[in-house]
């Protein structure tokens, strides 16, 4: 089927639907808590509990917390860029195009050595955030996926399997 055809016959684009989907949503809200909950505790709590540890524990910590919310930011802004994608003020093509902006891999975490001197909080929130950057990079690596145009015109089921499988591979 070309790609013209399968414009007649209404084709779905999964990048588009999964930008609307209850996945993307529940990623978003969860995303979004994750930022407001870090930064309150960074506020209150993480700055009592920095202030006990010794020198070389709060060297980690000044280190980790500013990983941690340069981190949050960019998934923050990734999350913010899809939003605008499910409400319709741009278009996926657009944010694809923004995306570049966002660096998805950006501050990974310390060695566990490290991380294990830190508060156990502090060690939660950074636990949770690289597991919202994996789902957040699987997610854009299927949503952004390269369309096989070969696939596609020879069989658009084979395409969406690929996106599937690209949903599902882990990126190193």
């Amino acid at each position: 089927m070309s790609d013209k055809r399968a414009v007649e016959v209404g084709a779905v684009s999964f990048s588009e639907r999964l930008a609307s989907s209850q996945m993307f949503a529940t990623l978003f809200r969860d995303g979004m808590a994750l930022v407001e909950e870090t930064a309150a505790y960074l506020d209150g709590a993480g700055r009592l509990e920095s202030k006990k540890l010794e020198r070389a524990a709060s060297l980690v910590y000044a280190t980790e917390s500013m990983r941690l919310t340069t981190r949050l930011m960019q998934l923050a802004s990734w999350l913010l860029l899809h939003r605008a994608v499910k409400e319709g003020e741009m278009t996926l093509a657009q944010a694809n195009k923004e995306k570049g902006k966002v660096r998805l891999a950006a501050c990974e975490p310390g060695d566990a050595k490290s991380l294990s001197l830190l508060p156990e909080k502090l060690q939660a929130l950074i636990a949770r955030s690289t597991k919202l950057q994996a789902e957040v990079r699987r997610l854009d690596a299927t949503m952004h996926a390269a369309p096989d145009l070969k696939v596609a015109q020879d069989n658009p089921v084979e395409r969406q399997l690929g996106l599937l499988k690209a949903a599902f591979e882990s990126e190193a």
